[in-house]
């Protein structure tokens, strides 16, 4: 019985590694949407001084603009929410499968093959290269130049 408990506490613990609690009070606690969503009645609709409509008009236009925002957003939540988090669960994880198993290795590759190439390019240019250019700087070092106004 003791058994059973330690090994269903450990399925538990290696379960509560792969998910985590979510907020449900701050859905965005790394602030990725803070400029981009937020849109209320009085950024969409104004009404400047002297063309006033109802009051009444006024208040009913607020409230519908806001709950209807609100609905149409839930619902739309509720009907793509779940799906669209599959595809973009499905394309990070395809992006992080590339990186890991692709790109990364790529890189490393060509690093370890370019150092090669790098030491041998190096080699022919202390060996040809400097030689020629140090022999032109002393030839070019004994240059005057001088400039005369007449």
């Amino acid at each position: 019985m003791a058994e059973e408990h330690g090994e269903l506490e450990e399925r538990i613990i290696i379960k509560d590694q792969h998910t985590k609690e979510i907020d449900l009070v701050n859905r965005d606690p790394k602030h990725i949407n803070e400029d981009v969503v937020k849109v209320d009645f009085e950024d969409v609709i104004a009404e400047p001084v002297g063309t006033y409509s109802f009051d009444g008009v006024w208040k009913s236009s607020y409230t519908t603009f806001t709950v209807s925002k609100y609905w149409c957003y839930r619902l739309l939540s509720a009907l793509l929410g779940i799906p669209l988090a599959v595809l973009w669960g499905f394309l990070f994880a395809l992006i992080s499968f590339c990186h890991i198993w692709a790109v990364v290795p790529c890189i490393k590759s060509y690093l370890i093959e370019i150092q090669c190439v790098s030491r041998i390019y190096s080699l022919c240019i202390h060996t040809f290269c400097d030689p020629l250019f140090e022999a032109l700087a002393k030839i070019c070092s004994n240059i005057r130049v001088a400039v005369r106004k007449e």
